[in-house]
Protein backbone atom coordinates (compact mmCIF):
# COMPACT_ATOMS: atom_id res chain seq x y z
CA UNK A 1 0.00 0.00 0.00
CA UNK A 2 1.32 3.57 -0.92
CA UNK A 3 0.65 5.59 1.58
CA UNK A 4 -0.27 9.80 1.14
CA UNK A 5 2.07 12.36 2.48
CA UNK A 6 1.72 12.90 6.00
CA UNK A 7 0.43 15.61 7.35
CA UNK A 8 -1.72 15.19 10.60
CA UNK A 9 0.83 15.02 13.28
CA UNK A 10 -1.75 16.56 15.75
CA UNK A 11 -3.42 13.27 15.49
CA UNK A 12 -0.60 11.14 16.37
CA UNK A 13 3.36 11.25 15.75
CA UNK A 14 5.81 7.90 14.61
CA UNK A 15 7.13 6.31 17.53
CA UNK A 16 10.92 7.60 17.13
CA UNK A 17 13.15 4.65 16.32
CA UNK A 18 14.86 5.44 19.32
CA UNK A 19 12.34 5.62 21.21
CA UNK A 20 11.52 2.02 19.92
CA UNK A 21 15.18 0.46 20.51
CA UNK A 22 14.75 1.86 23.86
CA UNK A 23 11.33 0.30 24.60
CA UNK A 24 12.35 -3.55 23.53
CA UNK A 25 13.82 -5.05 25.84
CA UNK A 26 11.29 -4.08 28.56
CA UNK A 27 8.98 -6.48 26.56
CA UNK A 28 11.82 -9.46 26.29
CA UNK A 29 14.58 -9.84 28.51
CA UNK A 30 13.64 -6.70 31.18
CA UNK A 31 10.05 -8.00 31.27
CA UNK A 32 9.53 -7.36 35.16
CA UNK A 33 6.51 -5.88 36.81
CA UNK A 34 7.10 -2.80 38.24
CA UNK A 35 5.82 -3.50 41.54
CA UNK A 36 7.52 -6.63 42.08
CA UNK A 37 9.96 -4.81 45.21
CA UNK A 38 11.85 -8.45 46.14
CA UNK A 39 13.86 -9.56 42.78
CA UNK A 40 15.83 -7.94 40.45
CA UNK A 41 13.45 -8.32 37.46
CA UNK A 42 10.84 -5.82 39.90
CA UNK A 43 14.02 -3.73 40.94
CA UNK A 44 15.14 -3.23 37.31
CA UNK A 45 11.31 -2.39 36.06
CA UNK A 46 11.16 0.32 39.19
CA UNK A 47 14.32 2.00 38.21
CA UNK A 48 13.73 2.38 34.49
CA UNK A 49 10.14 3.93 35.30
CA UNK A 50 11.37 6.28 37.64
CA UNK A 51 13.94 7.42 35.21
CA UNK A 52 11.41 8.20 32.72
CA UNK A 53 9.56 10.59 35.42
CA UNK A 54 12.56 11.69 35.83
CA UNK A 55 12.84 12.53 32.32
CA UNK A 56 9.05 13.39 31.61
CA UNK A 57 9.26 15.77 34.73
CA UNK A 58 11.87 17.67 33.23
CA UNK A 59 10.19 18.50 30.17
CA UNK A 60 7.44 20.42 31.92
CA UNK A 61 9.79 21.78 34.52
CA UNK A 62 7.80 19.69 37.24
CA UNK A 63 9.62 17.50 40.25
CA UNK A 64 9.47 13.75 39.28
CA UNK A 65 7.18 12.91 42.54
CA UNK A 66 4.72 15.08 40.66
CA UNK A 67 4.06 12.87 37.45
CA UNK A 68 1.21 10.19 38.04
CA UNK A 69 1.39 7.78 34.48
CA UNK A 70 -2.31 7.09 32.83
CA UNK A 71 -3.12 5.04 30.06
CA UNK A 72 -3.23 8.27 27.87
CA UNK A 73 -4.41 12.28 28.28
CA UNK A 74 -8.48 11.03 28.65
CA UNK A 75 -8.00 9.07 31.58
CA UNK A 76 -5.77 11.86 33.17
CA UNK A 77 -8.73 14.49 31.89
CA UNK A 78 -11.00 12.10 33.53
CA UNK A 79 -8.96 12.02 36.85
CA UNK A 80 -8.24 15.53 36.99
CA UNK A 81 -11.83 16.61 36.60
CA UNK A 82 -13.71 14.34 38.16
CA UNK A 83 -10.84 13.48 40.75
CA UNK A 84 -11.62 17.15 42.10
CA UNK A 85 -15.58 16.81 41.47
CA UNK A 86 -15.24 14.23 44.20
CA UNK A 87 -13.29 16.00 46.14
CA UNK A 88 -15.71 18.77 46.63
CA UNK A 89 -19.00 16.36 46.83
CA UNK A 90 -20.34 17.91 50.11
CA UNK A 91 -20.30 21.51 48.53
CA UNK A 92 -21.67 23.84 45.73
CA UNK A 93 -19.31 23.43 42.56
CA UNK A 94 -18.63 25.64 39.57
CA UNK A 95 -16.32 25.17 36.80
CA UNK A 96 -14.93 27.50 34.12
CA UNK A 97 -13.72 26.05 30.67
CA UNK A 98 -13.98 26.97 26.82
CA UNK A 99 -16.35 25.90 24.11
CA UNK A 100 -12.85 25.34 22.44
CA UNK A 101 -11.75 22.55 24.72
CA UNK A 102 -11.18 19.32 23.07
CA UNK A 103 -14.57 16.64 23.73
CA UNK A 104 -12.92 14.77 26.13
CA UNK A 105 -12.78 17.71 28.56
CA UNK A 106 -15.87 19.30 27.65
CA UNK A 107 -17.78 15.47 27.82
CA UNK A 108 -16.13 15.24 31.16
CA UNK A 109 -17.76 18.10 32.18
CA UNK A 110 -20.80 17.26 30.96
CA UNK A 111 -20.64 14.62 32.95
CA UNK A 112 -20.04 16.36 36.49
CA UNK A 113 -22.94 18.73 35.03
CA UNK A 114 -25.27 15.76 35.12
CA UNK A 115 -24.43 14.97 39.05
CA UNK A 116 -24.82 18.70 40.08
CA UNK A 117 -21.41 21.02 39.10
CA UNK A 118 -22.42 24.20 37.45
CA UNK A 119 -20.23 24.67 34.46
CA UNK A 120 -19.10 27.92 32.77
CA UNK A 121 -17.96 27.89 29.13
CA UNK A 122 -15.95 30.77 27.97
CA UNK A 123 -16.56 31.63 24.31
CA UNK A 124 -13.81 33.02 22.24
CA UNK A 125 -13.51 36.08 19.61
CA UNK A 126 -12.84 35.21 16.01
CA UNK A 127 -9.52 33.93 16.03
CA UNK A 128 -9.83 31.12 19.12
CA UNK A 129 -8.25 33.85 21.50
CA UNK A 130 -9.98 34.09 25.46
CA UNK A 131 -11.35 37.25 26.78
CA UNK A 132 -9.21 37.26 30.42
CA UNK A 133 -11.36 39.85 32.22
CA UNK A 134 -14.34 37.23 31.48
CA UNK A 135 -12.60 34.75 32.78
CA UNK A 136 -11.33 36.75 35.94
CA UNK A 137 -15.32 38.00 36.12
CA UNK A 138 -16.46 34.89 35.91
CA UNK A 139 -15.30 33.41 39.07
CA UNK A 140 -17.37 32.76 41.96
CA UNK A 141 -16.91 31.52 45.69
CA UNK A 142 -17.67 28.39 44.53
CA UNK A 143 -15.47 28.20 41.84
CA UNK A 144 -13.29 24.82 42.40
CA UNK A 145 -11.17 25.22 38.86
CA UNK A 146 -11.06 26.43 35.57
CA UNK A 147 -10.11 23.87 33.31
CA UNK A 148 -8.30 25.84 29.56
CA UNK A 149 -6.27 23.75 27.40
CA UNK A 150 -2.62 25.13 26.75
CA UNK A 151 -2.97 24.62 22.71
CA UNK A 152 -5.67 24.28 20.26
CA UNK A 153 -5.50 20.43 19.03
CA UNK A 154 -7.80 22.36 15.45
CA UNK A 155 -6.28 25.72 15.21
CA UNK A 156 -2.95 25.85 17.25
CA UNK A 157 -4.00 28.95 19.14
CA UNK A 158 -1.98 29.15 22.26
CA UNK A 159 -3.73 30.73 25.45
CA UNK A 160 -1.99 33.00 27.74
CA UNK A 161 -1.00 30.17 30.43
CA UNK A 162 1.06 32.71 32.58
CA UNK A 163 -1.93 35.20 32.88
CA UNK A 164 -4.52 32.50 33.17
CA UNK A 165 -2.35 30.77 36.03
CA UNK A 166 -2.03 34.31 37.70
CA UNK A 167 -5.81 34.56 37.56
CA UNK A 168 -6.23 30.89 39.18
CA UNK A 169 -3.21 31.87 42.09
CA UNK A 170 -5.41 35.20 42.56
CA UNK A 171 -8.79 33.82 43.88
CA UNK A 172 -7.32 30.35 44.89
CA UNK A 173 -8.84 28.11 42.18
CA UNK A 174 -7.33 24.89 41.02
CA UNK A 175 -5.84 25.13 36.98
CA UNK A 176 -5.90 22.62 34.90
CA UNK A 177 -4.76 22.34 31.56
CA UNK A 178 -4.85 19.87 28.64
CA UNK A 179 -1.58 20.24 27.41
CA UNK A 180 -1.71 17.18 25.06
CA UNK A 181 -0.61 19.12 22.03
CA UNK A 182 1.77 21.81 23.95
CA UNK A 183 3.85 18.96 25.39
CA UNK A 184 7.23 18.54 23.56
CA UNK A 185 6.35 21.78 20.59
CA UNK A 186 6.92 24.44 22.99
CA UNK A 187 8.55 25.17 26.39
CA UNK A 188 6.35 24.25 29.38
CA UNK A 189 6.32 25.73 32.73
CA UNK A 190 4.08 24.43 35.37
CA UNK A 191 4.48 26.95 37.66
CA UNK A 192 1.09 28.09 38.77
CA UNK A 193 -0.47 25.16 37.19
CA UNK A 194 -1.87 22.36 39.50
CA UNK A 195 -2.97 19.70 37.57
CA UNK A 196 -1.75 19.15 33.94
CA UNK A 197 -2.99 16.18 31.37
CA UNK A 198 -0.59 14.88 28.48
CA UNK A 199 -0.12 12.30 26.29
CA UNK A 200 2.79 10.41 24.73
CA UNK A 201 1.98 9.76 21.57
CA UNK A 202 1.83 13.66 20.34
CA UNK A 203 5.74 13.90 21.29
CA UNK A 204 7.22 10.54 19.03
CA UNK A 205 6.46 8.24 21.91
CA UNK A 206 4.18 5.12 22.24
CA UNK A 207 0.36 5.01 22.25
CA UNK A 208 -1.56 4.15 24.94
CA UNK A 209 0.75 5.87 27.58
CA UNK A 210 0.01 9.48 29.33
CA UNK A 211 0.27 11.35 32.64
CA UNK A 212 -1.63 13.75 35.01
CA UNK A 213 0.92 16.05 36.93
CA UNK A 214 -0.55 17.02 40.11
CA UNK A 215 1.20 19.85 41.97
CA UNK A 216 2.34 19.33 45.36
CA UNK A 217 3.12 21.42 48.41
CA UNK A 218 0.25 23.30 47.62
CA UNK A 219 -2.49 23.77 49.90
CA UNK A 220 -5.38 23.52 47.17
CA UNK A 221 -6.34 19.80 47.01
CA UNK A 222 -5.46 17.21 44.63
CA UNK A 223 -8.01 14.74 42.80
CA UNK A 224 -9.30 11.45 44.43
CA UNK A 225 -8.49 8.76 42.42
CA UNK A 226 -10.84 6.75 40.08
CA UNK A 227 -9.50 3.66 39.42
CA UNK A 228 -8.43 1.38 42.74
CA UNK A 229 -6.76 -1.74 43.52
CA UNK A 230 -3.28 -2.23 43.91
CA UNK A 231 -2.21 1.18 45.66
CA UNK A 232 0.06 1.90 42.64
CA UNK A 233 1.18 5.75 41.11
CA UNK A 234 0.75 7.10 44.55
CA UNK A 235 -3.00 5.57 45.10
CA UNK A 236 -4.20 7.98 42.20
CA UNK A 237 -4.40 5.37 39.99
CA UNK A 238 -4.00 1.82 40.86
CA UNK A 239 -2.99 -0.98 38.08
CA UNK A 240 -0.09 -2.77 36.41
CA UNK A 241 2.61 -0.31 34.78
CA UNK A 242 2.80 -0.04 31.60
CA UNK A 243 6.74 -0.47 31.71
CA UNK A 244 7.65 -0.24 27.93
CA UNK A 245 5.66 2.59 27.38
CA UNK A 246 6.55 4.93 30.28
CA UNK A 247 10.32 3.98 29.08
CA UNK A 248 9.16 5.22 25.67
CA UNK A 249 7.60 8.25 26.67
CA UNK A 250 10.25 8.94 28.92
CA UNK A 251 12.99 8.65 26.04
CA UNK A 252 10.15 10.75 23.82
CA UNK A 253 10.32 13.50 26.33
CA UNK A 254 14.01 13.39 26.66
CA UNK A 255 14.57 13.78 23.17
CA UNK A 256 12.13 16.38 22.48
CA UNK A 257 13.52 19.18 25.36
CA UNK A 258 16.69 18.21 22.74
CA UNK A 259 15.12 19.39 19.17
CA UNK A 260 12.25 21.42 20.29
CA UNK A 261 13.63 24.71 19.62
CA UNK A 262 15.21 23.65 16.65
CA UNK A 263 12.46 22.14 15.10
CA UNK A 264 10.09 24.78 15.89
CA UNK A 265 12.06 26.78 13.76
CA UNK A 266 11.73 24.66 10.77
CA UNK A 267 8.34 24.08 11.02
CA UNK A 268 7.13 27.61 11.25
CA UNK A 269 9.46 28.40 8.10
CA UNK A 270 7.45 24.90 6.15
CA UNK A 271 3.93 26.17 8.02
CA UNK A 272 4.60 29.51 6.90
CA UNK A 273 5.56 28.91 3.45
CA UNK A 274 2.39 26.02 3.04
CA UNK A 275 0.25 29.11 3.97
CA UNK A 276 1.22 31.41 1.42
CA UNK A 277 0.93 28.92 -1.25
CA UNK A 278 -2.73 27.73 -0.33
CA UNK A 279 -3.44 32.02 0.15
CA UNK A 280 -2.77 32.26 -3.91
CA UNK A 281 -5.75 30.22 -3.96
CA UNK A 282 -8.71 32.37 -4.88
CA UNK A 283 -11.43 31.23 -1.77
CA UNK A 284 -9.33 30.24 0.66
CA UNK A 285 -9.71 31.29 4.34
CA UNK A 286 -6.92 31.26 7.14
CA UNK A 287 -8.23 30.75 10.65
CA UNK A 288 -6.90 31.99 13.17
CA UNK A 289 -4.07 33.46 11.34
CA UNK A 290 -3.74 36.73 13.62
CA UNK A 291 -3.34 34.59 16.82
CA UNK A 292 -0.41 33.12 18.65
CA UNK A 293 -0.18 29.65 17.64
CA UNK A 294 2.09 26.26 17.49
CA UNK A 295 4.55 26.58 14.49
CA UNK A 296 3.39 23.18 12.86
CA UNK A 297 -0.01 23.78 12.59
CA UNK A 298 -2.37 25.64 10.05
CA UNK A 299 -6.31 25.70 9.68
CA UNK A 300 -7.45 26.91 6.77
CA UNK A 301 -11.24 27.08 4.92
CA UNK A 302 -11.79 26.30 1.52
CA UNK A 303 -14.84 27.88 -0.15
CA UNK A 304 -17.65 26.64 -2.43
CA UNK A 305 -16.66 22.78 -2.03
CA UNK A 306 -18.35 19.94 -0.11
CA UNK A 307 -16.23 19.81 2.71
CA UNK A 308 -16.77 15.39 3.41
CA UNK A 309 -15.95 14.90 -0.73
CA UNK A 310 -13.07 17.91 -1.12
CA UNK A 311 -11.43 16.30 2.61
CA UNK A 312 -12.06 12.41 1.43
CA UNK A 313 -10.50 13.24 -1.93
CA UNK A 314 -7.21 15.01 -0.59
CA UNK A 315 -6.72 12.07 2.22
CA UNK A 316 -5.90 9.49 -0.97
CA UNK A 317 -3.27 11.65 -1.01
CA UNK A 318 -2.24 13.91 1.71
CA UNK A 319 -3.61 12.76 4.90
CA UNK A 320 -4.89 15.50 6.91
CA UNK A 321 -7.80 16.15 9.03
CA UNK A 322 -11.26 18.72 9.40
CA UNK A 323 -10.18 18.94 13.06
CA UNK A 324 -9.39 16.44 16.24
CA UNK A 325 -8.59 12.95 15.23
CA UNK A 326 -11.67 12.07 17.00
CA UNK A 327 -13.88 13.03 14.39
CA UNK A 328 -11.18 13.18 11.10
CA UNK A 329 -14.32 12.99 8.76
CA UNK A 330 -17.48 13.86 10.02
CA UNK A 331 -20.16 15.78 7.72
CA UNK A 332 -20.78 18.20 11.45
CA UNK A 333 -18.90 21.62 11.26
CA UNK A 334 -15.68 21.59 14.02
CA UNK A 335 -17.08 22.96 17.14
CA UNK A 336 -14.04 24.83 17.54
CA UNK A 337 -14.58 26.99 14.11
CA UNK A 338 -18.18 27.52 14.47
CA UNK A 339 -17.50 29.33 18.51
CA UNK A 340 -15.18 31.31 16.18
CA UNK A 341 -17.84 32.51 14.07
CA UNK A 342 -16.91 31.15 10.95
CA UNK A 343 -19.85 29.82 8.57
CA UNK A 344 -21.36 26.19 8.47
CA UNK A 345 -20.33 25.79 5.50
CA UNK A 346 -17.47 26.99 5.82
CA UNK A 347 -16.20 25.02 8.99
CA UNK A 348 -17.29 21.94 6.97
CA UNK A 349 -14.96 22.68 3.81
CA UNK A 350 -11.80 23.33 6.78
CA UNK A 351 -8.47 21.34 6.81
CA UNK A 352 -6.36 21.02 9.59
CA UNK A 353 -2.53 21.01 8.38
CA UNK A 354 0.06 19.49 11.14
CA UNK A 355 3.52 19.15 10.06
CA UNK A 356 6.19 17.37 11.92
CA UNK A 357 9.62 15.94 12.17
CA UNK A 358 9.49 13.86 8.82
CA UNK A 359 7.57 17.00 7.12
CA UNK A 360 9.74 17.88 4.49
CA UNK A 361 9.64 21.36 1.58
CA UNK A 362 9.32 18.26 -1.06
CA UNK A 363 5.99 17.26 1.08
CA UNK A 364 4.65 20.39 1.06
CA UNK A 365 4.88 21.36 -2.92
CA UNK A 366 3.12 18.17 -3.68
CA UNK A 367 0.98 18.95 -0.94
CA UNK A 368 -0.27 21.72 -2.27
CA UNK A 369 -0.42 20.79 -6.06
CA UNK A 370 -2.71 18.16 -5.35
CA UNK A 371 -4.79 20.37 -3.42
CA UNK A 372 -5.19 23.12 -6.05
CA UNK A 373 -5.86 20.21 -8.36
CA UNK A 374 -8.69 18.71 -6.27
CA UNK A 375 -10.06 22.20 -5.35
CA UNK A 376 -10.26 23.22 -8.66
CA UNK A 377 -11.59 20.24 -10.08
CA UNK A 378 -14.35 20.02 -7.26
CA UNK A 379 -15.49 23.91 -7.25
CA UNK A 380 -16.37 23.40 -11.15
Amino acid sequence: MEYPIYLDYNATTPVDPEVLEVMLPYFTSNFGNASSKIHPYGWVAEQAVEVAREQLSTLIGAKPKEIIFTSGATEAINLAIKGIFEHYTAEEQHYISCVTEHRAVLDTLKSIGQKGASITLLPVNSNGDLDLELLESSITPSTKMICLMWANNETGVIHPMDKISAIAEKYEVILFTDAVQAVGKISIDVRGIHLLALSAHKFYGPKGVGALYIRHNHHLPKPYALIEGGGQEKNYRSGTLNVPAIVGMGVAAEIASKVMSEESERLKKLRDYLEFKLMEINGTVLNSGQSKRLAHVSNVSFNGVEGEDFLRAINKHVAVSSGSACTSISPKPSHVLAAMGIDTELGRSSIRFSLGRLTTQVDIDQAVQVIKEIYQRLKE
